[in-house]
């Protein structure tokens, strides 16, 4: 995915997820994905402990997804990715409430300390041995074995793994590790299952067409829902429930809820909509943000929208459980509007978790 501070609302790019091999999703290919560890952008400045913990419960957060986004004609942004983090204590989603969730920019010049001047080959695998998924530090920085987030606390016998605190410690023990640990074999090299399923996430632009089609009909039926509603003999030849229902159809809420089926119909896959300088799709008409609650940069400059997070995600996620899972509407990520850089640190930006309202949340049931 590629920003630009020129974007319009009009110009959208949709996101999808497909099956990738894994040196694809590796930190000097510059990836896109959701689920895994983050591969990491500039490998020193990583976010702190206490900066990847819930601020609700403070247990470690899991990577959710990267979005790499560089803005074109911007040195100090040519290469820049986006990291969301999310709780997967399910106790914590909260009805609009955003603090178990938490994203990051981490931005490059084309000449860094730590890629090729040049873009890497898209058709082949880098040369030499085949890439270690467990990679454990990065120019020093030692990162948790189980979410590949720092973590220095290393395993008090082999010495040989590190994690990011006592909960990940004990979790690897319990999966794999009781049985390796102190023996001559290698660790072995097993998915968490505090991660989530690992795909790449693969863009492509909304239909324009699509989209002129759908505000073409959406005005004729209001048009017709006018003329409806002037007749009078109409209105009275209804039942007083039928009136009732009309009336919860025509709600604000409704409205927004139908416009946004509407919207992604033609692509019901899609999982992120990226837009920089636009507009998200919102779920409801309830608890959308005025500009005084999107906090500005700690540079002074303002944040704007950038991309969002589908709803359809969570069915590819596997997170399912009854009464027990993690959930959303949408969330909507904002960041710095002069994307400013501070030694090659990342930069916590913000993020706007919209939930659904229960009638809303059976219809969007996968299909």
């Amino acid at each position: 995915m590629s920003g630009d501070s020129s974007v319009s609302s009009a110009e959208v790019v949709l996101g999808f997820l497909e099956e990738a091999e894994s040196w694809r999703l590796l930190s000097p290919q510059f990836p896109s994905k959701v689920g895994g560890k983050p591969a990491w952008l500039s490998q020193r400045g990583l976010p702190s402990l206490s900066g990847l913990e819930c601020e609700i419960c403070r247990l470690p957060m899991a990577f959710l997804l990267q979005v790499y986004a560089p803005i074109s004609g911007q040195d100090r942004s040519f290469h820049r990715t986006l990291f969301l983090f999310c709780c997967r204590t399910h106790e914590c989603y909260a009805a609009n409430d955003s603090r178990c969730m938490k994203v990051f920019r981490s931005q490059l010049q084309r000449r860094n300390e730590f890629y090729p001047y040049d873009p890497p080959p898209e058709d082949e695998p880098p040369s030499g041995p085949e890439p270690d998924q467990s990679v454990l530090s990065v120019s020093g920085v030692k990162l948790c074995w189980v979410c590949g987030c720092p973590g220095n606390k290393a395993c008090s016998r082999c010495h040989s793994v590190t994690y990011c605190g006592k909960h990940h410690q004990t979790l690897h023990w319990k999966h794999t590790h009781k049985r390796e640990c102190g023996s001559q074999e290698a660790p072995t090299v097993t998915t968490s299952t505090f991660l989530f399923p690992e795909s790449e996430l693969v863009t492509e632009p909304e239909e324009e067409e699509e989209k002129k089609e759908e505000d073409t009909k959406e005005a004729e039926e209001e048009e017709e829902e006018e003329r409806s509603a002037d007749c009078p003999s109409l209105a009275d030849t209804l039942a007083e429930t039928d009136l009732e229902e009309m009336a919860m159809h025509e709600s604000e809420d409704n409205k927004v809820f139908q416009r946004f089926k509407k919207r992604i119909a033609p692509e019901p896959h899609q999982v992120v909509r990226y837009s920089r300088g636009g507009s998200p799709l919102w779920v409801s008409s309830q608890h959308i943000p005025s500009d005084e609650d999107i906090p500005p940069c700690t540079c002074g400059a303002k944040r704007i929208f950038e991309f969002q997070v589908m709803p359809q995600l969570l069915n590819s996620l596997c997170v399912d459980s009854t009464g027990a899972s993690i959930d959303w509407g949408t969330l909507a990520v904002y960041t710095c509007s002069a994307s400013c850089n501070h030694d090659d640190e990342y930069r916590l930006e913000f993020i706007w978790k919209q939930d659904f309202s229960s009638d809303q949340h059976a219809q969007m049931k996968p299909t």
